[in-house]
């Protein structure tokens, strides 16, 4: 077992080897459908498997397509890392789509759509008032 320290830093040195592989490694021309980024690598504690979430802009077609052809550059991104990253063996490498900034963003907009309710409410309220006075 490797220490969580070592782990962390095995993970830090996966994400920014795979970062550069998808901005000038990869050929495949599916990955450069949608814009992609690492968001975080999360490896196990026996530094055997590592799954790698990627954020992915654009259509729900461009999505699919561009984890496609991250599913097809698995085998590649493996041997790049065992040639660029020093490990006993070099991990198994999952890609995961990461869909934690839509939902961020789906969050913002329903608390300003109910912060504008609520300004909105408050200014009925407020012309009521002087109504009835």
């Amino acid at each position: 077992m490797a220490t969580n320290r070592r782990v962390s830093r095995v993970a830090e040195l996966i994400k920014r080897e795979v970062s550069q592989m998808l901005l000038n490694g990869i050929k495949d021309d599916r990955v450069g459908t949608g814009m992609v980024s690492v968001t975080d690598v999360d490896v196990s504690g026996d530094l055997q498997h590592a799954t790698i979430f990627v954020s992915i802009y654009g259509t729900q077609e461009a999505k699919a397509e561009t984890m496609a052809g991250l599913k097809s550059a698995t085998g590649y991104v493996r041997s790049e890392l065992g040639a660029r990253i020093r490990l006993r063996r070099t991990p198994e490498v999952l890609f995961v789509e990461d869909r934690s900034i839509e939902r961020g963003t789906k969050v913002l907009s329903l608390l300003n759509q109910l912060q504008q309710q609520r300004t909105l409410s408050t200014s009925i309220d407020e012309v009521a008032e002087e109504m009835v006075e």
